[in-house]
């Protein structure tokens, strides 16, 4: 067989920049590269933002549903990727992928042919630098997808391609956060969307080193996010324009690290519950980019700011093994057949959902 099922990014824009096909032809492994047959990939807001042209420095504004739909007008393409740059259609997206490896480059071991593994989205050229997968390079929303044999993991799991596809970009990232953050135990950890993949990972992964957890999610996820482990649960909209409510309920200097995927109006309200000497990190924004900052907090409260993208090299080979002892689980709200990914995008873009939805090819 020369050819796959994908979807193709044909370019920025709407949901019809997405097209199903059956004629991909199959990447070849290159030196140090392994193929895997993706047995299931996971939905994450970065698919829909990179398609929109969201990472343009133009935009300022947070993931809308309408500009999901229609993608964002006046958006730059020439600076659209993550790293900063234009990217190049078409592009298959898809960060998550659980699968076996069917075929081997160059220098690697053949023995790995049939491995199930787990793939670490954040391809590192270096320490601070790196590809990303299903944005600067080929991804997982196909049949098959190549990635370099050192970013494919070795798992050995119970857990089904779809539990196993919800993990490695929101459990990445949350594990990312929190090492870089140092959480240990006895700390009190703030994370916000709570209900979301990146959120409901971080509940479990700080809770998991020890630490107690109060989670910003809907009230009418309160209940779903307290049983991965958040000891609390605050309504954001208590905290939705970053003023006294959301303050309030908390208390001033009452917690030691926020982990935050939300970013927006909100923001200044979570420095000001941050305690001194106190922790925030970020890897996300779906509230708005762009946000208020007074320094006086940060530099009179010595706090520390961390923007957390790529992950240290130790952070994915941690998470295999929190897995394969079951330390944390699988949060799966849906799953689609990846045909269907325009639906799956839609039914992301509610956010009436809690932990991932997943698509099969």
């Amino acid at each position: 067989m020369t050819i796959m099922k994908a979807v193709l990014l044909q370019g920025h824009g709407g949901f019809d920049q997405l097209e199903y096909r059956d004629d991909v032809p199959i990447p070849k492994p290159r030196e140090g590269d392994v193929l895997v047959r993706v047995g299931a990939c996971g939905v994450n807001n970065t698919d829909i933002n990179t398609r929109t042209a969201w990472y343009s420095r133009v935009v300022t504004e947070g993931t809308t549903a309408a500009a999901a739909a229609a993608g964002i007008a006046g958006a730059d393409p020439g600076d659209s990727g993550w790293t900063g740059t234009a990217l190049r259609f078409p592009r298959i997206q898809g960060a998550d992928a659980c699968g076996r490896i069917v075929a081997a480059g160059g220098g690697v071991d053949p023995a790995r042919i049939g491995e199930r593994v787990l793939i670490e989205p954040v391809f590192r050229t270096d320490p601070l630098h790196a590809l990303y997968f299903g944005s600067e390079v080929d991804g997982a929303f196909a049949e098959f997808a190549r990635v370099p044999s050192a970013h494919a993991h070795r798992i050995d799991s119970a857990l089904t391609d779809v539990e196993l596809a919800s993990f490695p970009c929101a459990y990445g990232a949350a594990e990312n956060m929190i090492a870089r953050a140092a959480v240990t135990a006895g700390e009190t950890v703030l994370v916000t969307g709570a209900s979301g993949g990146v959120g409901s990972a971080a509940v479990q992964l700080a809770r998991r080193r020890g630490a107690t957890v109060i989670a910003v999610a809907a009230r009418a996820k309160a209940a779903a996010v307290g049983a991965l482990g958040a000891s609390r649960v605050i309504d954001r909209g208590e905290f939705a324009d970053g003023t006294a409510p959301g303050v309030a309920a908390l208390g001033a200097e009452s917690v030691d690290v926020v982990i935050d995927v939300v970013g927006g109006a909100q923001f200044p309200g979570l420095l000001d519950v941050l305690r001194r000497g106190g922790r925030y990190a970020v890897a996300g924004a779906i509230a708005g980019p762009v946000v208020p900052l007074d320094l006086r907090t940060v530099y009179l409260k010595d706090l520390t700011l961390l923007g957390c993208t790529v992950l240290g090299p130790d952070v994915f080979s941690h998470l295999v093994g929190y897995i394969e002892r079951g330390e944390i689980k699988p949060v799966v709200a849906s799953v689609h057949p990846l045909a269907a990914i325009v639906a799956a995008q839609q039914e992301f873009l509610t956010k009436q959902h809690t932990g991932k939805i997943v698509l099969v090819p």
